[in-house]
This record gives structure tokens, sequence and C-alpha cells, in this order.
């Protein structure tokens, strides 16, 4: 039976200037029980599609032809009331970011019961009890109901925001970048619940990402978007196994394998989406493919069944689909590969031994009193506060300052970055490893501090920081933020000149040769344009070529390419590869995309609650890794081929704060393999030595345990943010 029927789609935007044509004759099917993927990078159409059926369109969007029908209703000719009946009812929406969807002056609870009781008669109890009946589908504790939107970590909120999904048990369940930005280990848990609750209600799910590997493990069916228009669709196996449209082809390529070796390039489709200010005459990806022809630019391929399987495709050569398929694998094929070859071995650039940054708490007169003192007489809550209290007590006196005076936000770390290295530091959000790379940066002080950078001490940098910014620059995550939006490109990076006073006779010579060796080239072609006109890897190479311009001799690069389509993040991984093999910039690269990085980084270092617990080789910390958690972070990277049957780890618990000194191991709490000795103390990195390659573990994955893990883990793990 056909759930959703989507015909000929076409939406337009109108601004005051122009229209843009965001859909162009989109069409795909979901039958009842299917899992369907829309993907496709940025300004593919995907998401103003997913709004299309939903009827969540902005006013300046037009719906201009298709049909959209939801078990044989047309959805298009539904009055307001009579969608608002269906949403949630037979089709929920989970969006991308939970913390916007979620009422911040409302409980979680709340705001779920106020969803079952606007289409449902029902008594508060009752809405009250579905309500924590689904906290406990979702895995989370039904005693927070009552807890608000920001009392919960990210992961916790999108689990929030798929309960209220569920609320209703719909029929259709869509879903929009449901994991994007969230660690890899919370992306797998989310998965792995949409998955569990799926086979539960037996619902249907429109998955919108740009993830193939989540794709892969999700997924039955999947339509690939470029610029409005449908390239390929059908099977998930037959379009990732064996794709036939080049658009698929790069996408597939880009995306980073952990066991495609490392020392492998990554493809980087080049250029950016098209300008969809008109529709489409010729093939959308005409200006971006490899294999393109005057035919190409002339007509529109027809979207065409291939023969003996579920697959169509839209390209004009698609009966040379197996030649090209191999010649794509090539990143030389696309023109993006690193420039250069890898040093081993190079001059020390930065080092750093146990280095610390603590934040100080203030102390809290609540934090400070036992609890009879609190609520000596509350006559018949006692009991209940004081139970309370014991569940929670000790991570609250913690939070307000009782006892401890310090977040161990960095707890004792060593590392050195050579000439043409790049150093991959890994870890959950919360780790501290954006707080080590602003240390080093010294846009936080130490609070100890035993590191040399070129050879000099802390203590000579902190007298001349305007020598030391010209020597070691960071670039931020998010290229949005940290361009400018009021200067051109031109001003942006030749502004670093001027505050350091380097080259100024010769700035714009300086400024091309920046941007030419980031990859914008001709440079005069961006001189003049401003961080809106340009795509998101073309600003990220921007913010590069701002670092670049001064002759650093490390970068500190946080998440740079983590908010990139895959394309993308391949162009900026790339790009810094490069500069490290032909420049002999060091690198410190920091990231939760243990698959990204293998590819680039020489080596690697595992960081959690502050502290490293496994460090060497990229090649040895994939393919041997030997702490409990590198192990979890390894088995949590979902795979792009459909066939693989992935083993998931799951870790119990969350992160417990990091503000109190330990005698015992820090993942202790989380860990399968735990004993008496890791409560009892704390393992340093050369607990496990071998080649250069170490680990903080007193059971490394070589390590047979005689008997069981230790009955202290259970129930230790705090639930908190």
């Amino acid at each position: 039976m056909t759930l959703l029927d989507v015909d000929d789609l076409e939406v337009r935007y109108d601004t005051s200037d122009e229209s843009l044509h965001s859909v162009n004759g989109v069409s795909f099917t979901i039958e009842d029980g299917v899992n369907y993927a829309l993907s496709g990078e940025s300004a593919s159409g995907k998401s103003t599609t997913a709004k299309a059926i939903l009827g969540l369109l902005p006013d300046h969007a037009v719906i201009e032809s298709g049909r959209i029908e939801f078990e044989g209703r047309d959805l298009r000719s539904m009055t307001p009331a009579e969608r608002q009946d269906l949403l949630w009812e037979e089709i929920a929406f989970i969006p991308q970011t939970a913390i916007d969807a979620l009422d911040p002056t409302l409980t979680v609870g709340g705001q779920i019961c106020q969803a079952i009781r606007t289409h449902r008669t029902v008594s508060e109890r009752s809405a009250k009890r579905r309500a924590r009946e689904l906290f406990e589908t979702v895995g989370l504790n039904p005693g927070r109901t009552e807890d608000y939107p920001h009392q919960f970590s990210d992961g916790m909120r999108q689990r929030v925001v798929i309960a209220m999904a569920l609320a209703l048990d719909p029929k259709l369940i869509i879903a929009d970048e449901p994991t994007t930005g969230l660690d890899v280990i919370v992306q797998d848990e989310i998965i792995d619940n949409i998955l569990k609750i799926q086979e539960e209600t037996d619902s249907s799910l429109l998955l919108i990402t740009h993830d193939l590997s989540v794709i892969a493990e999700t997924c039955d069916e999947m339509s690939v978007l470029y610029g409005g228009m449908v390239m390929e669709q059908g099977c998930i196996d037959n379009l990732l196994l064996n794709p036939s449209n080049p658009y698929t082809m790069g996408l597939k390529n880009a995306y980073p394998a952990l066991d495609a070796g490392n020392g492998r390039d990554l493809v980087a489709v080049p250029g950016k989406p098209p300008n969809l200010d008109s529709k489409p005459t010729g093939c959308v990806f005409e200006s971006r493919c490899p294999f393109a022809t005057d035919a190409c630019s002339e007509t529109v391929p027809e979207l065409e069944k291939l023969p003996y399987r579920n697959q169509r495709v839209a390209c004009h050569h698609v009966e040379r689909s197996n030649r090209m398929r191999s010649v794509a694998e090539d990143p030389s094929t696309w023109g993006g590969i690193a420039e250069g070859y890898r040093t081993r071995d190079g001059e020390v650039l930065l080092e750093v031994e146990e280095l610390s940054k603590w934040y100080k708490r203030e102390d809290s007169l609540l934090g400070s009193l036992p609890i009879d003192s609190i609520a000596p007489s509350i006559t018949g809550l006692t009991g209940n506060i004081r139970e309370w209290w014991d569940q929670r007590g000790e991570v609250i006196g913690t939070v307000i300052g009782r006892d401890e005076s310090h977040v161990r936000a960095v707890d004792g770390v060593s590392l050195s970055v050579s000439r043409g290295e790049i150093l991959g530091i890994v870890g959950e959000s919360g780790c501290g490893k954006s707080t080590l790379g602003e240390t080093l940066a010294l846009l936080e002080d130490p609070t100890v501090d035993r590191f040399t950078f070129d050879g000099r001490s802390y203590e000579y940098y902190r007298d001349d920081l305007q020598l030391f910014r010209r020597k070691l620059q960071i670039i931020f995550q998010n290229p949005y933020e940290s361009l400018n939006p009021r200067m051109t490109v031109e001003q942006l990076v030749k502004e670093p000149l001027t505050i350091h006073g380097y080259r100024l006779d010769e700035r714009e010579t300086a400024v091309e040769e920046s941007l030419e060796q980031v990859g914008l080239a001709p440079a005069e072609r961006y001189l003049d344009t401003y961080p809106n006109e340009l795509s998101g890897g073309q600003r990220q190479r921007v913010a590069i070529a701002r670092a670049l311009v001064i002759d650093p001799d490390l970068l500190i690069c946080d998440e740079p390419a983590s908010m990139l389509d895959v394309s993308l993040q391949a162009e900026v991984l790339n790009l810094l590869r490069g500069l490290a093999n032909t420049e002999g910039i060091g690198v410190l690269y920091i990231s939760h995309d243990l698959a990204s990085l293998s590819q680039i980084a020489d080596r690697m270092a595992i960081m959690y609650l502050g502290q490293f617990v496994e460090r060497g080789r990229t090649e040895q910390i994939v393919t041997d890794p030997q702490h409990p958690y590198t192990e979890a972070l390894l088995a949590a990277v979902p795979e792009t081929d459909p066939r693989g049957n992935r083993e998931r780890i799951t870790l119990d618990g969350k992160p417990a704060l990091p503000s109190r000194a330990t005698t015992s191991c820090q993942f202790a709490p989380r860990c399968p393999k735990a004993t008496d000795c890791c409560w009892d103390e704390d393992p340093g990195l050369a607990e496990w030595t071998d080649d250069r390659h170490s680990a903080a573990c007193f059971h490394p994955a070589d390590d047979t345990l005689d008997g069981e893990p230790d009955e202290k883990r259970i129930d230790t793990a705090v639930e908190s943010d």
C-alpha cells in the first residue's frame, strides 16, 4: 500500500530581487513499512520538499505544481484545520535542531502532554502517564519529564523530540537531519533508538540527510537530489553499491571510511551548487561533472529506469556508468587531491607537558549545607526530599560548589606537533578538546603550563602576544560566524596583514597568493565578494586563507569541517593535508569525526574528561585500539555499505562532570571492562605502551580478563548534561 506519493513537485521562493526555483519536478513514493531517504548537499531541495509535504513552507514560497498524497488524500487541498488533525496524528516531524523545537518555558513532559491533549480527548493524568511511557521508549529516565529543555544534553533533547513525535503513534515520521552535529556515539544511540521504535510501532520513515552512512544503516530506498532535481533513486543496495549518476558517485567516494587506509586522498566534488534563479535547461550537475559533454548542457536528462533492478537514473551517459564508476573512485578525477607528500620526524614545533586548564566555580551556601539543615521541618516530605538528595545531591553539590571549586576541563595533557605533521584530537562533546585548543592558542590562560612553541616558553610569548598570534593561528568551526559579513573577501584576508604590520608594501599580492593557495583561483574573482555570496566550503577556505596570509607555523583547527556537506568536508581536509605537506605547517586538528580524521592525521590522541586515554600513530589507533573508549568511538562510526552488519558497543550513562580529582579511572563508570583496580587507581598513559602507542588502561584490548567486570559499574553513571 502506498503511504506517501509525491509527483512532479515544483517549489519556488519569491524575494524582492529574484525568484529561486528550489524544487524542480521531484517525484517519489513511500510504501507502507518502508524507510525512505532524501539525500544531497545543502540547497539540493530536500528540506524544502519535506516542508512542502508538512505544509510548513514560509509565506514567500509557492508550490507551482505537483501532487502530494498521503494514503490517497490530497494534502495540498486540505484546510489548515484538516492538516492540523493529520499532523502528529498520522504524520510526525523530527526537526534538525531540537533546542529550537522545544519551548524553553515549559517542561518537556508538559510539551508532550500538550501535543497529546490537542489531538486526543484524554485526562491530564493519562497524558502524563503516556509521556512517561514515551520517555522509557526512547531511553530517558521517566522521572525527568518535569525537567526543562536546557537541563538536557543535545542527544537527550533529540530523544525528547523523538518521544514527542511518537506521542500519537504516527504512520509516517519525517526526520530532518536528526543526528547532524551530534557526536558519533550519541548519533549511533539515536539511530539505534529510531530503528527499535520503528520496529515496535510499525511506522515508516522519511529521512532527510546528507550522511550516506546513516542512510545505509536505516533506509530501504532513497532519492539523491541536486539542484532541486532527482539525480538517482531506487533501492539502497543499488544506489550505494552501484551508483550510476556521477553526482551519487562523487558523494559516495567523498565519504571517509575507516578501512580505506591512512594516507588516502578524499574525493572533493569541485565547484558549488547551481544558481537556481531560473529553471534548469540542461543537467544541473554539468558544471561540476568530470564526465560532462556538450549534450549535458543542452538538455535535461530524463529519470529513466535501469533494466532488471529497482533504480532510476537521470544521466545522458548512463550506458557508461560502469566505466565512470571505476574512474570516479580516483580523487584526481575530481581534481581535489592533496598536494605534496607527507614528511616524517620533522622538527618539533609545539611541545606540551602536563598542561591543565581549570575553571573556578563560585562557592554556594546551599552547596555547603547538609540536607537536614535545608529542610528539617517539612513534615511528611523530608523522606522524599532525602531520597531525591541521595540520588542527585552529589551532582548538585558539584554544580553549585559543594566541596569542589574547579572544573578540570583540561587536566594534565602532554603532546607534541612537528612541522608538516597533523595531530588529531578526538573525543565527545565536553571532553575538553576545544578548551585545549583555545588554551594552546592563549585565548585562555593555562592553570598549569609547561609548553614550548618554536623553541620558546609560554612566558616569553605571554609578554609578546602579537608575535605569538602571527606564528600560531586558530580556525574555528563555523565560517558563518568567524567572518565579518560586512567585509569583502579582500578586506577579510588583508586585515591580519595590517594588524601585524606584515608585508605592508605588498598586501594585495599577499592576499591574492593566499586565496590561490587555498584553491580560490583566480583570486580576482573573489576579492569583491561577501561571505553570503560564497558556498560553505568557500567560506571556510577564506577563513583558512585569512589564517595563512601571515605565514604561521602552526594551525589549530577546531572542527572546521563539521558543519559542511561531505564533499565540502573532503575539500577542506585535503587542503589542510596539502598545506602540511608543501608548506611544512604543523596542524592540531580537533574533531569528533574519527573517520574523516583518520584520512589526514599522522597521529591521534583520544581525549576523555580532560585527559588523553590513548595516543599513537593513526593506523595504530584505527586498526589496533587498546582503550575501551577508543573501541567504542570506532564501533560507533556508521558504514556506507548497506550489506554491513556493524556491532554496536553501547556505553552506559553519560560522562561525569570533570570537576573533581579522582583516584580511579575516569572511564570506569561507563567501561564494560572495569574491575576493582580501575576504581582504586587511575591508570596513566604509561600503563600500556608499545612502539610509540600508549593507552591509559589496566585492561587493554589484547588483555583477557579473568572473571567478570566489577559490579560497581552498575548504576554509577550520572545522567547529566
